[in-house]
Formats: C-alpha cells, structure tokens, sequence
C-alpha cells in the first residue's frame, strides 16, 4: 500500500488542525532529545567494555594445576516423545 503525496499532505494537515504546532513541535524536540539521550547512552556503555575487558585484568595471575572435569557438567540427554499418545 503506497501513499502519493496528497495523501501524505491531507494526513499531516489533519494533525496539525487537531494536535497544533506548538504541541506538534514539542513532541518533536522531546522525541529528538529522547533520541539524543538514547545514543550517548549507547556510547558511554561501549566505552565501559573497553575499559573493563575481563581478559587483561587477569593477564598477570597464571595458576598452573591440573584441570579435571566437572561432574555437574554432564551433556543434556534428549528424551523422545512418545507419538502414540
């Protein structure tokens, strides 16, 4: 389903009659600072992960042993389901 562009105008006229500009341009600058907020938000945690990066904070404690298997770490057998019932 295309709108033309007519259609588009006679849609944002309706809003503008019911809504007006003032409230119309408010919700715009909320939605953009919403927007605005979101992104730096965005930033400020992919600069945390570098930051915080579990591998080099480690780097300096090596322990040397024996690695044995865990018993909790069976693998998940599946079960069949019966198609009979």
């Amino acid at each position: 389903m295309h709108f033309s562009v007519m259609q588009l105008a006679l849609i944002l006229g309706i809003i503008i009659l019911l809504f007006g500009t003032k409230k119309l341009r408010n919700v715009g600058s909320d939605v953009g600072g919403a927007i605005r907020n979101f992104r730096s938000a965005m930033k400020e945690g992919q600069g945390e992960e570098g930051e915080h990066d579990v591998h080099d904070a480690h780097d300096d404690k090596v322990i040397e042993g024996e690695v044995t298997p865990s018993s909790t770490a069976t693998p998940y057998k599946f079960k069949k389901k019966d198609s009979a019932k």
